[in-house]
């Protein structure tokens, strides 16, 4: 198996064992990481959450479109430091709007069914990134894969 398919591979199984992510945006020259549920596209080339239209979060991403998005195994174990994985996804975001909009929002309540109500809420927006790059990194080793490698 080559790197690139160890490393898809890896992205699948980190995704499908993960639910939530750390989303980062920028204003006015300062970051902030915000907590999101998040779903992956079956070809990886997007991923998805949901925020308020009234949020920091949401000005903040709609406002800089470029974001990160940090998807990580850790369990806050000491075998962390030998075994724990964090991806960081890199790319823009932006709301997701017109025919893809129930597609999207599908793929999203598949993985949080529990937040169907939150997904429709008119006061809520469904977003997507559109991921650029993966960078792989665990303790000791960092690989990155382009999106339009997967």
């Amino acid at each position: 198996m080559d790197d690139s398919r160890g490393i898809v591979a890896q992205l699948y199984r980190l995704f499908a064992a993960q639910r939530f992510a750390v989303l980062a945006t920028q204003s006015g020259g300062q970051p902030y990481g915000t907590l999101v549920a998040f779903a992956e596209t079956p070809d990886l080339a997007a991923i998805l959450f949901v925020t308020g239209r009234k949020t920091r979060k949401y000005s903040d991403a709609v406002a800089g479109r470029k974001v990160a998005m940090v998807i990580d195994s850790r369990m806050n174990r000491a075998s962390d430091l030998s075994t724990a994985v964090a991806v960081t996804a890199t790319g823009e975001v932006a709301e997701v709007v017109g025919s893809q909009h129930d597609h999207l929002a599908g793929i999203y309540l598949t993985k949080h069914p529990a937040l169907a109500g939150f997904v429709k809420d008119e006061a809520n927006a469904l977003m997507m990134i559109t991921v650029t790059e993966y960078v792989v990194a665990s303790f000791d080793n960092v690989q990155r894969i382009r999106s339009d490698s997967l």
